[in-house]
């Protein structure tokens, strides 16, 4: 390749740049094609601390795992199509820290948790969950403390920086 420059030091001069190699041109093209997958990957990252994981592993290794990083074992089918932004949800839970020891829970069928999906009525890690449920089905949920209440907690029932579990029976949903 040959350049000629202009500018008045070097003007008339011409100055041979080399061809790109073969092995120069597939690495600038593993670098272009890294910054597209980079974020993918970066959605996939482990969100659980490490001793969280390491629990869960153990006691739950069966247990599936969303991009989000949301883990979940289906303990019942459902049936049908799945709950969409706005739509009205009525669940049964009982939510516990990763120990084991419950902090909250609805479980009468005549009263159950009742609200919006994707209104910022719940933590993010249902919103997320329930998107994937059918009706009728009720899963074991682990939600990473990032898609929980994070560094803030919620005193005095879940300390900061709590993974959570759940058993979620997401009874029905209707657009309202």
């Amino acid at each position: 390749m040959t350049t000629h420059y202009t500018d008045d030091t070097d003007a008339g001069k011409t100055y041979r740049v080399p061809a790109m190699k073969f092995p120069a041109k597939i690495s600038l093209v593993c670098l272009v094609a890294g910054l597209f997958v980079c974020p993918a990957l970066h959605a996939q990252r482990e969100k659980l601390p490490p001793e969280d994981r390491d629990f869960v592993e153990k006691n739950w290794p069966e247990a599936k795992k969303t991009q989000t990083g949301i883990r979940y074992i289906i303990l019942r089918e459902g049936q049908g199509d799945t709950p969409k932004p706005g739509d009205k949800v009525a669940v049964l839970y009982v939510g516990r820290l990763l120990q084991g020891k419950i902090f909250d829970q609805t479980e009468d069928k005549e009263h159950p948790f009742v609200f919006r999906v994707r209104r910022e009525m719940v933590i993010e890690g249902w919103d997320q969950i329930l998107q994937l449920m059918k009706k009728g089905e009720k899963r074991l949920v682990i939600i990473p403390p990032e898609l929980a209440y994070g560094t803030r907690g919620q005193p005095p029932k879940i300390p900061r920086n709590s993974t959570l579990v759940f058993e979620i029976e997401l009874l029905e949903f209707k657009k309202e």
